[in-house]
């Protein structure tokens, strides 16, 4: 086994790795958030974790028997998330003790701006376009859940800080 494909396989059991400790992160979220629209949200999430998971696992496998990628491989569909918050108007309602859901925001947008990170970094780091490109897909995919975990976020913030004491006024 030459050096690149040793690389290549590091990095993908890194990602690999990271897909599952977001999978197992989104499905205790879905099974502890107080709200039904979160818990719904947090099982989609998980099963996109899941599906990058599956991928990697393949192009794993694909490297170590043939020593590339699988260039045909596709993550396929994905949640749009751009439409719906992730959890319930109701939150408001009860915002002061919404400290789970808030933290829950925290840690996935870290996890996912990791994985973005680490996906971007592989990405050009790699002489083989075929390579890159799946890491920038899968970078494309993070980025998504980020953007919709950051965009609820702010939608929340100020009442969460207001409602805790934490704002400064």
């Amino acid at each position: 086994m030459n050096d690149a494909t040793t690389k290549l396989k590091d990095g993908l059991r890194r990602a690999i790795q990271t897909e599952a400790d977001g999978y197992q992160f989104y499905t205790m979220a879905s099974q502890t958030t107080k709200d039904p629209k979160g818990k719904q949200t947090f099982k989609i999430l998980a099963a996109e974790e899941m599906k990058h998971l599956d991928f990697l696992k393949s192009q794993y496998k694909s490297v170590n028997d043939t020593g590339a990628i699988d260039a045909k491989l596709r993550l396929g569909d994905q949640h749009d998330f751009s439409k719906d918050p992730i959890f319930s108007d109701e939150i408001r309602n009860r915002i002061g003790d919404a400290q789970f859901e808030m933290s829950a925001l925290s840690i996935g947008m870290q996890l996912e701006l990791s994985s973005i990170n680490y996906y971007k970094e592989q990405a050009e780091q790699s002489d083989n376009p075929d390579v890159a490109a799946f890491y920038y897909e899968l970078a494309d995919w993070e980025k998504i859940h980020y953007e919709a975990l950051e965009r609820q976020q702010e939608m929340l913030k100020e009442d969460f800080w207001s409602k805790g004491g934490f704002a400064p006024f």
